[in-house]
């Protein structure tokens, strides 16, 4: 496969032929790529899938640090709070609340905004200390009310960690899963019933449940100039405490966290198209979790375009010879379809428009990302925002032309230029625009 192929990433990786549940132990599975046959003769010693580290033996390694005590169906400890709603089965999905079987200070197992600089195994252990309890339910019951409903929506307003008690119909287990969309996930079980003491509920959050004409997206755009979480906007979509009347509905975490990053990022470009642009080229370098990241903002008005190269022996090119790319873009207009790069695109997009909107100024954007082997797992889109947010608050190298902006840029990258300049649209919209020794 060359660099520049543009086939899906499912048709290299097949994921769908590979999900062969395998028990490695008594309460780990695993569900997902590398195939089984090759995790069996490699046991983790051989690293036979190229990783530089077992990304099933660290989840086992974190399993076994963390207090989770998956031999037991009654779970007593403080929720972050902790909420989670799936999408398998949707319109019926399974919900349920998140709790570490420990009491103290958790906010930190579910708040990813202060979870920039740590490193793969305590993100890991952050996700395991979660105890998952679930049941089933029609995504249009968080308009109907009742008991459960109630409690699981009152959880989602909470301002800092509450006392919860999980009652499990049977032990909890641990499933190995990599998604780029959401974080990894601790040991879970059908939830039989579950308990709360005296929660402190976010008056912010608390006045957008009880407004019935407050469409959701403005309740979103709210809560976020009222200083909420981008975390906590996400849970409280997803556990139907926005909308109008009783078109509230749950919305799978999954998709909660794009919505979320879509609809504040949209509003803030808005606003930043009033803005004068800036004055010069920069240039932004960082690297975190094996992952390198450069932006390039440049004086023109709003565009964006991430573009991202996952390396041999990565989730998502697992066995490929050479680093594959894949890239979207808007224009100044927007964009209408869903970008194919998926919630990186959204999560970027917004760390981008926070830093444009907080400096008043205008800007095209064009950021790349590498992720190498020593990514051993994905964690979550909040990564590429909370990196990039982290990034653009760092000094950056200003240039007066393109030529020399894009020199430092690629000298701080592992792939040629000529192959980000074969995937980006935007480069090329603007090199050949005008005369290429505009730019050289």
């Amino acid at each position: 496969m060359s660099l520049t192929d543009k086939r899906p990433l499912n048709n290299i990786i097949k994921i769908e032929s590979l999900r062969k549940p395998v028990q490695i132990s008594n309460f780990i599975k695993t569900t997902e790529e590398p195939p089984p046959e090759m995790c069996l003769e490699c046991r983790g010693t051989k690293l036979l899938c190229g990783k530089s580290r077992c990304p099933i033996i660290a989840k086992a390694e974190s399993i076994s640090r963390v207090s989770t005590n998956p031999d037991s169906t009654h779970i007593e400890g403080t929720a972050p709070p902790g909420v989670f709603v799936g999408r398998f089965g949707y319109p019926k999905v399974f919900i349920g609340p998140m709790t570490p079987n420990y009491f103290g200070n958790t906010e930190i197992l579910d708040t990813p905004e202060q979870w920039n600089g740590k490193s793969i195994d305590e993100i890991i252990d952050f996700r395991h200390s979660l105890i998952r309890g679930n049941t089933t339910l029609n995504i249009h019951d968080a308009s109907k009310g009742g008991k459960f409903v109630e409690n699981i929506q009152e959880l989602g307003m909470a301002s800092k960690p509450v006392d919860l008690e999980l009652n499990l119909t049977k032990k909890p287990h641990d499933r190995m899963s990599f998604h780029e969309n959401s974080q990894p996930f601790g040991p879970s079980a059908p939830l039989k019933s579950f308990h709360t003491n005296n929660i402190s509920v976010d008056q912010r959050i608390e006045k957008a449940y009880y407004d019935r004409d407050l469409k959701a997206s403005n309740g979103i755009v709210d809560l976020y100039n009222k200083g909420v979480l981008v975390s906590r906007i996400q849970k409280t979509l997803s556990v139907g405490n926005l909308g109008i009347g009783n078109k509230r509905k749950f919305v799978p975490t999954r998709w909660s966290i794009t919505a979320v990053d879509d609809t504040i990022s949209k509003s803030l470009i808005k606003e930043i198209k009033q803005f004068p642009t800036i004055d010069d080229f920069r240039v932004y370098y960082l690297k975190n979790l094996d992952n390198l990241y450069v932006s390039i903002l440049l004086p023109i008005e709003w565009q964006f375009e991430w573009i991202e190269a996952w390396f041999p022996n990565t989730t998502w090119n697992m066995w490929g010879r050479e680093p594959y790319l894949l890239g979207d873009h808007e224009s100044y207009h927007g964009r209408k379809q869903y970008a194919q790069v998926g919630g990186c695109y959204y999560s970027t997009r917004l760390a981008v428009a926070e830093s444009l909107f907080a400096e008043r100024k205008q800007a095209g954007s064009l950021l790349f990302r590498e992720i190498h082997p020593g990514y051993i797992l994905p964690v979550g889109v909040w990564n590429v925002r909370e990196s990039i947010r982290h990034q653009l608050k760092t000094n950056y190298q200003s240039f007066d032309n393109l030529s020399d902006a894009l020199k430092y840029a690629f000298s701080k990258l592992t792939i040629k230029k000529n192959h980000w300049l074969n995937s980006s649209y935007l480069l090329n919209h603007l090199l050949f625009q005008r005369r290429l020794t505009e730019y050289l």
